[in-house]
């Protein structure tokens, strides 16, 4: 069972801007640059990697789509109360 996942993310303000930024992840681009292009999120400047997280260490809807993401692909926008999220999960143990 899955207790761990590892993610980086793209924390931007609209749907719209995260599903331009997924278009061009989609199209081949860096993960990691275009977080640290685009992200609102202090995480951006690392790539948008947020580490090792647990249950219930993130709000809810991110938890979710985090847990249920296959290792290496991103998420479509997920909308949180800081906006919308593009989630890659990187690994989980």
């Amino acid at each position: 069972m899955v207790t761990e996942v590892k993610a980086s993310h793209i924390l931007v303000n609209t749907e719209q801007e995260a599903r331009d930024i997924l278009a061009k992840i989609n199209a081949g681009d860096d993960f990691g640059a275009l977080a640290k292009a685009h992200s609102a999120c202090p995480s951006g400047r690392n790539g948008g990697d947020l580490g090792f997280f647990g249950r219930n260490m993130m709000v809810k809807p991110f938890e979710e789509a985090a847990f249920k993401l296959d290792v290496g692909k991103v998420s479509d926008p997920v909308r949180t109360e800081f906006g919308f999220h593009l989630i890659k999960v990187t690994e989980k143990r």
